[in-house]
């Protein structure tokens, strides 16, 4: 299916009141507007995604090639029109469109509006009030029944179509693109939305957060027979690390260092070395594991810092393939690792080559 994913990340945030746009603010440990991006990327749901921004330099993470970033315009309509317009050439058949102050949404709902876009022109999501609602019209308050009242989200889904030809001659200001379909008496599918699904207006709407601090150290002998890993990149070596699992020093002192900053004990509490199904067992199945406790309890990595002490082999030539590893189990930014590689001068076992250590200083945010 030639499905888009519009994501309206051009706004000049006036109620936020802060010198950053608050798509550009960081949440859950990146930008605002990443959570959405990652989020529909993994899914594997869209052939063309376009994020639409004022200012391209605000984009610091590189996207594949299926991501377009053009340039929005002065309201949110004319973004919108704008990214309606671009993809106009791709002949794409079905397009949602989210705002980049959404970060919470789930891929379970962008299903269920692609499953109903089916059978109709446009769905909404949408969610009942849990407060009163009074309207004002002409200097009169009129009372409105909670239960009848829709609010609506996004992502909104629409055949392309449909809605191209209805922004197209549009003339008007509107708050989202169901506003068209409404204004002229179109039919469109309301469906079930999500509570978590909110929408980030304020700056308190941003939970505070606390940063907290673990150290992990590990080390391992170096034995003949024995594959050599670190930072879950096999090197090429006559010797590797002796251990209950592959022996990976660095994913350890990492593993160990996240469940110190979030008080979860330590590795040999959650990997036990007297369990058979860890024997031998790739680290980096171990540190993911751990990653996603840590995720459902809402922590979330702010920081590695990371020494590899060894005499052999050179970390500088496995550098960048390590810091990439860790950062794609971790789901941080490459720019969050510092990685040093250390010796120790040919001094004690790790200058005789006969071990190989690794220590990490991890800060993790905390949100309340």
């Amino acid at each position: 299916m030639n499905n888009c994913f519009i994501l309206l990340a051009a706004g000049q945030s006036k109620r936020f009141k802060s010198n950053k746009p608050k798509q550009f603010i960081s949440y859950k440990n990146k930008p605002l507007y990443e959570h959405s991006i990652d989020k529909i990327l993994k899914s594997s749901l869209f052939k063309h995604i376009i994020l639409v921004v004022n200012n391209k330099k605000n984009i610091l993470k590189k996207y594949p090639k299926s991501v377009k970033i053009i340039k929005g315009g002065k309201e949110r309509s004319d973004s919108s029109f704008l990214a309606l317009k671009y993809i106009k050439k791709h002949n794409v058949r079905n397009v949602l469109i989210h705002d980049a102050a959404r970060p919470n949404f789930s891929i379970n709902l962008v299903k269920k509006l692609l499953k109903e876009l089916k059978k109709n022109k446009a769905v909404v999501p949408y969610i009942n009030s849990r407060d009163s609602i009074k309207y004002s019209y002409k200097n009169s308050i009129y009372n409105l029944f909670r239960k009848n009242s829709l609010l609506t989200q996004t992502p909104q889904a629409f055949r392309f179509r449909d809605l191209y030809l209805l922004a197209k001659n549009n003339k008007k200001i509107i708050q989202d693109e169901s506003s068209l379909f409404i204004d002229r008496n179109i039919k469109l599918k309301f469906i079930k939305g999500e509570n978590r699904n909110s929408k980030i207006t304020y700056s308190e709407d941003i939970k505070k957060f606390n940063i907290r601090y673990g150290i992990g150290f590990d080390v391992h002998r170096l034995v003949p027979k024995r594959k050599l890993y670190l930072g879950g990149i096999k090197i090429k070596s006559h010797l590797g690390t002796l251990g209950h699992s592959d022996g990976d020093p660095v994913l350890h002192a990492i593993t160990d260092s996240i469940l110190g900053a979030c008080k979860m004990g330590d590795i040999g509490q959650k990997f036990s070395d007297k369990n058979k199904k860890f024997k031998n067992i790739r680290s980096t199945i171990l540190l993911q594991n751990i990653i996603n406790e840590v995720k459902k309890k809402e922590y979330f990595i702010n920081n590695l810092d990371i020494n590899i002490i060894t005499q052999t082999p050179k970390i500088s030539k496995y550098r960048n393939k390590i810091i990439k590893c860790i950062s794609d189990i971790c789901d941080i930014s490459a720019n969050q690792i510092n990685l040093k590689g250390k010796t120790t001068e040919k001094l004690g076992l790790i200058g005789k080559e006969k071990a190989i250590a690794c220590e990490v200083i991890t800060s993790v945010i905390k949100y309340d």
